[in-house]
């Protein structure tokens, strides 16, 4: 495949379903889907036939043993970490081509150390949220639908940037 518009990250997905329509969304935006293991689910041939997945042989999917290992193959050279640990909302992150959008798991987000590298390696400003009504009860985004809204985000700010889209994107 040809350089991917983005490269949405999953650390340790929890819900198949989640991890599903997030490849759903990865093929049809362009994007790499990076999945860091150990995930909730199985991911086996069988496993995605039963789980209708009939599209996923189509998913630019690759697979990391560890954080460790995504780091040491990937080498992001701009990520963009989506937590409710934000420090600015997404519209003020300004997206490029090639950028790593990770997302942490449905339970309990990336932990502390990635964080840590987070702001070590790009700022805390890379830290980025989607702003909610502060309710207890609406405490995050379903994680299918926070990955929707800021790779939608990403291509948008591309498009009407100054970066070009490749030709096979249509309105």
């Amino acid at each position: 495949m040809e350089d991917p518009l983005f490269h949405i990250v999953l650390y340790q997905p929890q819900i198949p379903q989640n991890t599903g329509n997030i490849g759903r969304t990865a093929m049809a935006t362009h994007c790499r889907l990076h999945i860091i293991h150990p995930i909730g689910f199985d991911m086996d041939e069988k496993a995605r036939r039963r789980a209708g997945l009939d599209y996923w042989e189509h998913v630019d999917c690759v697979e990391h043993a560890s954080w460790d290992a995504y780091l040491q193959s990937q080498r992001p050279n701009r990520l963009w970490l989506f937590t409710t640990r934000g420090t600015q909302p997404h519209w003020n992150a300004q997206f490029r081509l090639g950028d790593h959008l990770l997302f942490g798991q449905e339970l309990g987000g990336v932990p502390e150390a990635v964080h840590a590298w987070v702001d070590g390696t790009f700022g805390s400003a890379n830290r980025i949220s989607f702003p909610m009504i502060a309710q207890p009860e609406a405490r995050s985004l379903n994680l299918a639908t926070a990955v929707a809204c800021g790779v939608y985000e990403g291509l948008r700010q591309v498009a009407t940037g100054t970066e070009r889209l490749p030709a096979a994107y249509h309105p």
